[in-house]
Order: C-alpha cells, then sequence, then structure tokens
C-alpha cells in the first residue's frame, strides 16, 4: 500500500467515523438537528416543530453515509474497486429515503 493510499484510507475512514457519531447522536436526539427543515424554519416554527422525525431522518441518512465511506475504505485497503458498486445502490437509497421520508414528514406535521 502506498503512502497516497494510506492517506487516503485514513481520511475516508475518519469521515466515517464523523458521519457515524453524528449518525449516534441524532438517534439520541443530541446536539444540533442537521436538517434543512430546521435549519430554514424561523424562530417560531423551530419552537413548535415535532423534531423527533427530523431526528431520525438526519441518523438513517448519516449511518447510511458513514456506510458509504467504509465501503469506500474497504475497497482502497483490499483494491477491490467492484466493491465500490456496492455505492450506487446505497447513494441512491439514500436519496430516495431522503425524499420520501421528507414527503411524509410534511405530509403528517399538514395534518
Amino acid at each position: 500500500m502506498t503512502s497516497a493510499e494510506l492517506f487516503a484510507v485514513i481520511l475516508v475512514l475518519i469521515i466515517a467515523g464523523i458521519m457515524a457519531i453524528l449518525s449516534f447522536r441524532s438517534f439520541k436526539e443530541r446536539g444540533f438537528l442537521l436538517n434543512n427543515a430546521y435549519i430554514y424554519a424561523n424562530e417560531e416554527e423551530r419552537k413548535t416543530m415535532d423534531k423527533k422525525p427530523h431526528y431520525r431522518q438526519s441518523a438513517i441518512v448519516f449511518c447510511l453515509i458513514s456506510i458509504v465511506f467504509i465501503i469506500i475504505g474497504l475497497s482502497i485497503v483490499s483494491h477491490n474497486y467492484r466493491l465500490e458498486l456496492l455505492e450506487i445502490p446505497l447513494v441512491a437509497g439514500t436519496i430516495i429515503y431522503a425524499i420520501v421520508s421528507s414527503v411524509k414528514i410534511n405530509k403528517k406535521a399538514k395534518k
């Protein structure tokens, strides 16, 4: 393994760890809510907003992103770049999940 590959693996795994920590904190509903619905809401909306589904959505998305970065690290270490093909359904699933869950959360909030 070259020093460039080692540096890339370390960087990718650090990013995966950060995403896993953000996911864990979001599952525990701790810390700042990293969700567009919350970030773009004004102060009044933030006070009345049910934050639980937004924390859950953010936690699942961060967990899936962490898994993507772990797969990238594994593919670099093993020199098996076909592993990176696993990223395609994971990224697509993450995007679809984020859209579908946002629609469900908005429908539930309007009721």
